[in-house]
């Protein structure tokens, strides 16, 4: 950890805050003793160049864990630029044989290190880490060194050929994001469990209904959600039928958009209303959209950080009687095109509500809910 004193620490904080309406972040304090002067103003500088929210919280997540585990693993922080042998080391202590670890207790990541990274919140399961998160670490790490201007062993014919071999030797069977969709009927349970008038009944019900109906929504861009990228639409008329509130969200540059694209996703009838419900009970006019609420029912002004829509879904899911271990936030993003499939939207026009940019992504989850009561799966009917 950073031994600067109290002011410098003040300072770190006063300018992490700067950027948080960019780069929500609920542990700030902490990113402040761990993250170095250079680190933070690195930050500031790519917020003010217009870098994506999304791809500066993962950058910022993966230098807070790298710096993390330097302190832990060297007991320094990151050299910049690293040498190879730290490089080498950071895919030992990330990628390895799990039954090798049983013979071989110092196999892998140190105890000593796993301990400090697990106190500190940035180890959560236990067992080597998946290739591609060490992947993107490295490339996060090359790419930082790049920024100050230093040329790194990220390409060396040593580091590919360990992660190589250790890939090798750490097989992973490849899991969705999420073990089930929520679609409609267990989206119809969940918002079931927002009986009350309460703020967070309320909050958490046009959370769903939000994430849901604009296209099943990642979680960073339901956090992220301001209202001045809430524009209200003419209302929607049909026949014989009340006229519907219809609102349009504009989400900017989003991870599958180009740089100058500016995405749209529509919501119509009783969505739109539940997010007008959460946006009058907690008076907010403008900023963040959805927030944190204290247990004395006041309304932060912070946005919610990503994993709060999770850990909000997970709650939910165990209210209605369901397994919280078999859901996440991204269940409702593979549920809307799940629930699009059942319902005979068509996969182009449901992909332009949900953004997807690959068809073959996208049709993963078409596909299985179509396959299923197709004609091909009757065959002996």
């Amino acid at each position: 950890m950073s031994i600067d004193g109290p002011a410098e620490l003040a300072a770190r904080v006063a300018t992490l805050d700067t950027i948080a309406a960019v780069l929500p972040m609920d542990r700030r304090d902490e990113l402040a003793e761990l993250l170095t002067d250079q680190d933070i103003e690195t930050l500031r500088h790519l917020v003010n160049e217009g870098m994506g929210a999304n791809t500066l919280r993962a950058l910022t997540s993966d230098l807070a864990y790298l710096q993390a585990w330097s302190l832990a693993a060297t007991g320094r922080s990151l050299p910049w630029p690293a040498p190879e042998a730290l490089l080498l080391k950071f895919v030992a202590h990330h990628l390895w044989d799990a039954e090798k670890r049983l013979t071989d207790p110092e196999h892998g990541m140190p105890s000593d290190v796993d301990d400090k990274l697990r106190i500190q919140g940035f180890l959560r399961t236990v067992g080597p880490h998946a290739p591609d998160t060490v992947r993107r670490r490295l490339a996060t790490w090359s790419t930082l060194t790049k920024w100050r201007g230093h040329v790194g062993a990220f390409s060396s014919p040593a580091l590919k050929s360990a992660i190589r071999l250790a890939v090798r030797a750490t097989p992973r069977p490849k899991r969705r994001k999420s073990a089930k969709a929520v679609t409609g009927d267990v989206l119809s349970k969940l918002i079931g469990t927002c009986r009350t008038d309460n703020l967070r009944d309320v909050r958490d019900k046009a959370i769903l209904m939000v994430a849901f109906a604009s296209g099943g929504r990642r979680r960073s861009e339901i956090a992220g959600l301001r209202k001045e990228q809430l524009q209200p639409e003419e209302p929607i008329y049909l026949d014989g039928a009340p006229p519907l509130p219809s609102l349009s969200i504009h989400l900017g540059r989003t991870k599958t958009s180009g740089a100058d694209n500016d995405e749209v996703v529509y919501l119509t009838g009783r969505p739109v209303d539940a997010l007008n419900a959460w946006l009058a009970l907690a008076r907010i006019e403008s900023g963040s959209v959805f927030r944190a609420i204290d247990r004395w029912g006041n309304v932060s002004k912070r946005a919610l950080d990503p994993k709060a829509i999770s850990d909000i879904l997970k709650q939910r899911v165990e209210m209605a009687g369901l397994d919280p271990a078999e859901f996440s936030a991204h269940g409702l993003r593979s549920g809307y095109l799940t629930e699009a499939a059942n319902r005979g939207i068509p996969l182009p026009e449901a992909m332009e509500q949900s953004r997807h940019r690959s068809v073959q992504q996208a049709s993963e989850y078409y596909n299985s809910a179509t396959r299923r009561s197709g004609r091909a799966a009757r065959v002996w009917e």
